[in-house]
């Protein structure tokens, strides 16, 4: 399960460290993708094939099924870990998420989330309170 936020910077070369408590889940293999809310998604390979037999699943007749899958796929890219722990984070990618110098990398239970700083500093205001973090969960069964 991954847990937790990290900052790091990115290199010249678009180069961003994961997290040492992350990589041996995704020692095996692992796939970076473009992700709802404006970030980047790393998935073990496991976890990724898990997701694109599900998406697989959905019927071609539906436009939203057939957008998602080629969202989905035209993005995302196999990644390797350097001997550095470092991901190369591909033009695409840094596009979509707008990772410039510095990222946050965020543990999302099944896989790991690349944010532009200020972009996750707005996600969270939504759940910076008790009050706010309870209106949130209304409805979702927790």
């Amino acid at each position: 399960m991954f847990t937790g936020e990290y900052r790091h910077s990115v290199d010249a070369k678009g180069r961003v460290a994961i997290p040492i408590r992350f990589r041996a889940p995704l020692g095996e293999g692992a796939m970076l993708a473009r992700w709802v809310d404006g970030c980047a998604a790393i998935f073990p390979r496991s976890s990724f094939e898990e997701l694109a037999d599900k998406v697989s699943k959905l019927p071609i007749s539906d436009e939203r099924a057939r957008a998602f899958s080629r969202f989905l796929f035209s993005g995302s890219f196999e990644v390797e870990t350097d001997q550095q722990g470092r991901i190369l984070l591909p033009a695409a990618i840094k596009q979509w998420s707008g990772v410039g110098p510095d990222a946050v990398i965020v543990g999302a239970r099944d896989h790991v989330e690349i944010w532009e700083p200020d972009r996750w500093e707005k996600s969270q205001q939504a759940v910076n309170s008790a009050d706010a973090l309870a209106s949130q969960l209304t409805g979702l069964g927790i």
